[in-house]
């Protein structure tokens, strides 16, 4: 469907004798923030891997925008793993120029992007401050600027929130938003239902390698057991 920016259907993957996704099916809408939420090893990551092409399912297919295969819309994703991971002795906006010339953005153009949207993120004065001597927060906000720099239509962040202390959640949020309003779509796992709650258009749960749930958050929160509040 021409709607979809991603669109997945009974995707599974075996690792040795261990089924860890069982036959997930994704609708993203074009323009739309989506949330993957599922608590520790319920399959996400492995989920968003095969999403990108980055690993074949075992079953199942997915395509991107359309596209033959995930690999084939190229350019047009950015992508920040769940593993951080930037070269220490690079400076910050350097560090955002070369990720985003992996994607085919030169250089100069990647650098003078990266050294506005430090200053706009609050981060002006670490463009010319290298990667190790950046706290983890900072330098993940920069890994997150270097896989937007060149302005992807499909935006996958895995456990974006991961390690970031509250300042830099917000921060992070802000630029998330902004993304969606630039008008890109953006997907992205997370195990804590407030993040899905302030972000999502839509989301799906999933819990021991399936789907549990595919829908608005206010679907999801009425499915929710109720809260108990203790009143004095």
């Amino acid at each position: 469907m021409d709607d979809w920016a991603v669109a997945a259907e009974g995707l599974v993957k075996r690792f040795g004798e261990r089924r860890v996704v069982d036959g997930i099916d994704l609708h993203v809408p074009r323009g739309a923030i989506y949330g993957v939420l599922g608590p520790n090893g319920a399959g996400k990551t492995t989920t968003l891997r095969m999403v990108l092409g980055i690993i074949e399912p075992d079953e199942g297919h997915r395509t991107l925008f359309g596209a033959g295969h995930p690999r084939d819309a190229g350019d047009r994703v950015g992508y920040l793993p769940e593993e951080r991971g930037l070269y220490p002795s690079m400076k910050a906006k350097d560090a955002i120029a070369f990720l985003g010339a992996l994607r085919g953005l030169p250089w100069h153009v990647g650098r003078q992007r990266g050294t506005a949207m430090l200053h706009d993120a609050g981060l002006g004065h670490a463009a010319d401050e290298k990667i190790r001597k950046l706290s983890k927060g900072m330098a993940q906000l920069v890994q997150l600027l270097g896989s937007i720099v060149h302005q992807p239509d499909l935006l996958v962040l895995d456990e974006p929130f991961s390690g970031l202390d509250p300042v830099n959640q917000e921060k992070l949020e802000a630029l998330i938003l902004a993304e969606r309003d630039r008008g890109a779509t953006i997907l992205f796992s997370t195990h804590v239902m407030a993040h899905a709650e302030r972000l999502c258009d839509r989301l799906a749960i999933i819990a021991g390698g399936r789907r549990r749930f595919e829908g608005t958050v206010d679907e999801a929160r009425a499915l929710l057991p109720a809260r108990v509040r203790y009143q004095p």
